[in-house]
């Protein structure tokens, strides 16, 4: 069951993307499908630690990437999502390659989205799985606007 309520694509996803932390980090959508959104990043000199490894909050970022993503186009249009919480468990090192990550919601309600993350490497071993949680806010009325009549009511019984 296809779950965007906003239309999504790897094209989309990519432009918004220009001249932000995700294409600096050389992050690249691969896939959208009915329920997940799938990117890589690379394991280069951008994204490692000083040890050759994978650093840790790259993949932090290629999970809230993903989740942020999911999140915003799960909900519903005018709505707007932000970061309550992310964690993340560092599983199995990178030092080449690429790492892969796949979200899917585990929660998509009307206030709040729960979405893990899972990034793999080259050879399909689990390096790290992630859980961000969600916060869904409605869209907010401009201050010229005049007030709905159920905002009237509730005035008025104050």
């Amino acid at each position: 069951m296809r779950i965007w309520k906003q239309p999504v694509s790897v094209e989309l996803l990519t432009a918004i993307s220009a001249n932000t932390a995700v294409a600096h980090l050389g992050i690249e959508f691969l896939e959208v499908g009915d329920d997940f959104i799938r990117a890589r990043v690379p394991v280069d000199h951008r994204t490692v630690q000083p040890y050759g490894l994978l650093h840790g909050g790259v993949s932090v970022v290629l999970a809230e990437t993903l989740g942020s993503c999911g999140a915003a186009y799960a909900a519903p249009e005018g709505h707007r999502t932000v970061g309550l919480d992310i964690n993340a468990n560092h599983l199995k090192g990178a030092t080449h390659g690429w790492v892969t990550g796949i979200t899917r919601p585990v929660h998509i309600g009307r206030t709040t989205q729960v979405w893990q993350i899972e990034l793999t490497n080259d050879a399909g071993e689990l390096s790290c799985v992630s859980r961000i949680t969600m916060a869904v806010l409605a869209p907010k009325r401009w201050i010229d606007q005049p007030p709905t009549d159920k905002e009237r009511s509730r005035a008025a019984t104050k």
